[in-house]
């Protein structure tokens, strides 16, 4: 699947995805202009979805807005803007961080 225009926040979002295995490879086109991502879909993500205005969450309110947007506790996957980098939030809780929501997977 080809994705345009590209973004820094795209393809970490897309790296959080193949981290968890939700994609196959990807791979980046520089056109000298906004850029292309060409993913591999492996069949396994049901729904993929970007919140905007990105809301902020503290670190005692993930586990709510996980349970507002996930179908499960089990699986699923949102994905957060910290200082410490874009992350699922699995990851957030355990360095201990809050941030800005920019979307989710599953």
């Amino acid at each position: 699947v080809l994705i345009r225009p590209n973004s820094k926040v795209i393809i970490k979002f897309l790296q959080v995805m193949q981290k968890h295995g939700y994609i196959g490879d990807l791979e980046i086109i520089d056109d000298h202009r906004a850029g292309k991502v060409v993913v591999d879909l492996i069949g396994r993500i049901n729904k993929c979805g970007v919140i905007s205005p990105r809301f902020d969450v503290a670190l005692d309110g993930i586990v709510q807005i996980a349970s507002d947007l996930l179908p499960s506790r089990q699986f699923g996957h949102l994905v957060l803007t910290t200082p410490y980098g874009i992350m699922d939030h699995e990851e957030a809780r355990r360095k201990h961080t809050g941030g800005k929501i920019v979307g989710f997977f599953f």
